[in-house]
């Protein structure tokens, strides 16, 4: 039996709840990128970045290509760029909003 499309869109989010692979995807937004160079932007141990791309290649969302001895990493496409911008946007919305918010509560003390 196929998996209902919700269920699979909570398995494509659950995958991507993860800090480090999203900064990995953010810092793929600026073009492919060797390990070596994404290690020190990360401050995590080689191992664990490796099993974060891993995650990542295996979901499709990252392509990786070996040149000589080095790996470099790539976003698999556009679409996982504007997934980022979009996330983006409605974080600075709904924290405008908070903002809104507190304001709000602060000037009616």
């Amino acid at each position: 039996m196929p998996v209902p499309l919700y269920q699979a869109k909570a398995e494509f989010f659950r995958m991507l709840g993860h800090p480090i692979r999203i900064r990995v995807l953010e810092l793929l937004q600026a073009g492919p990128t060797p390990v070596r160079d994404l290690l020190p932007a990360l401050d995590v141990e080689p191992s664990s970045l490796s099993q974060q791309l891993a995650i990542l290649r295996r979901s499709g969302l990252v392509t990786a290509t070996r040149e000589g001895s080095t790996v470099v990493y790539a976003l698999a496409g556009a679409d996982v760029a504007e997934l980022l911008r979009t996330a983006r946007r409605i974080l600075t919305e709904l924290l405008a909003d908070q903002g809104m918010l507190l304001e709000e509560l602060r000037a009616s003390r």
